[in-house]
């Protein structure tokens, strides 16, 4: 089989690999569709605190089971799935209150084992849900970076009056962005500097007094003169750049949440004073928490729509085109997915 495997940083091949057989326990998933996200962006770069290499990388993809380990029903053999890449223990403190997405020993696919940029990979049985025929391959390969959305609203909890803020329209902010519109109906403003995103904000729906190019005017502003008088109750930082924390501590309504999703080693410069005179809340979130049947159902029945942030779908063969386009190009790409060729529906 193929496999794109970064073997050190900055150096990313497609090779020959061997065929992984599944563990008790595991099935083997021949791969579709997967999705780049920016995380596979910093382990090639180098940026990734927790990788080891050389690793076969990618941690959205979808296919279809093709062999079981031991353990496993063998009728699960042809299930269309997607992978949740969150490996937990199940015996620690976190595992132990519900929490298995910051597991002390968790290992996730993609960056502590091999991932899915292969045409073959093997995961727990039990990370592989199976997909609704009315899902498309294309939208259950990005299911996974909807559950990040469904797992920092979680933690932030949404309320039918908050007004939310979003800044970054990117993958991930377009996908908050669908989330909290289309599932919880609130109000929600989302900010960025260039107007082909904010114009895919729109196509995942965005009204047009809700889309903030802060080029020229500063977001404070741009928010007051939308009528946001006292502050957005509800922010989230899809950019993840320190400075992002320090402005939106400042313009938090009193009693506001906000949902931080970056990993940046970077401290931001906040004012104790600031948080404790509002009384903020922050709200760290990392990966997802069993969030993949939420959002399998929320696409089955339409409430979010994964193929409008979908731009570019590349053979897997030309993964350094793939990867320049979805780092280098933000005005004409989004979800970049690789394509993996083999026909689903006649497993050819």
């Amino acid at each position: 089989m193929l496999s794109i495997v970064v073997d050190e940083p900055n150096s990313l091949a497609v090779r020959e690999m061997a065929l992984p057989e599944p563990a008790a326990g595991e099935v083997r998933v021949r791969v579709r569709f997967a999705g780049i996200c920016g995380s596979d962006l910093h382990i090639f770069h180098g940026q990734n605190p927790f990788v080891s290499y050389p690793r076969v990388i990618g941690h959205e993809f979808f296919g279809r089971i093709d062999a079981v380990g031991e353990g496993v029903d063998a009728a699960r053999i042809g299930e269309r799935v997607t992978v949740d890449p969150v490996i937990s223990c199940g015996t620690c403190h976190a595992c132990r209150i519900g929490r298995r997405n910051v597991c002390s020993n968790l290992n996730v696919l993609g960056v502590h084992r091999q991932g899915g940029f292969s045409q073959y990979v093997c995961a727990p049985a039990d990370n592989a849900y199976r997909i609704p025929d009315n899902v498309s391959a294309t939208c259950a390969s990005i299911i996974e970076p909807f559950a990040v959305a469904a797992n920092v609203t979680a933690r932030t909890g949404v309320l039918k009056e908050d007004i939310a803020l979003i800044y970054g329209a990117g993958p991930v902010g377009l996908n908050l962005l669908q989330v909290l519109k289309k599932v919880h109906g609130i109000k929600v403003y989302i900010t960025d500097r260039l107007d082909e995103r904010l114009a895919l904000a729109r196509t995942c729906g965005a009204e047009e007094d809700e889309v903030i190019n802060t080029t020229d005017i500063t977001l404070a502003d741009a928010l007051k003169a939308r009528g946001v008088v006292g502050g957005p109750t509800l922010i989230y930082d899809a950019v993840c750049h320190p400075s992002i924390l320090e402005e939106a501590v400042r313009i938090a309504a009193p009693a506001a949440r906000i949902g931080i999703l970056g990993f940046s080693p970077t401290p931001s410069a906040i004012p104790q004073q600031e948080l404790t005179k509002k009384e903020l809340s922050l709200h760290a979130s990392r990966l997802n928490c069993a969030m993949f049947p939420t959002v399998i159902d929320w696409i089955s029945r339409g409430l979010v729509q994964p193929e409008h942030i979908i731009t570019h779908q590349i053979d897997f063969r030309n993964v350094k085109e793939a990867f320049e386009l979805a780092e280098r190009n933000p005005r004409y790409s989004c979800k970049v997915l690789l394509d993996f060729g083999f026909d689903e529906t006649t497993n050819a």
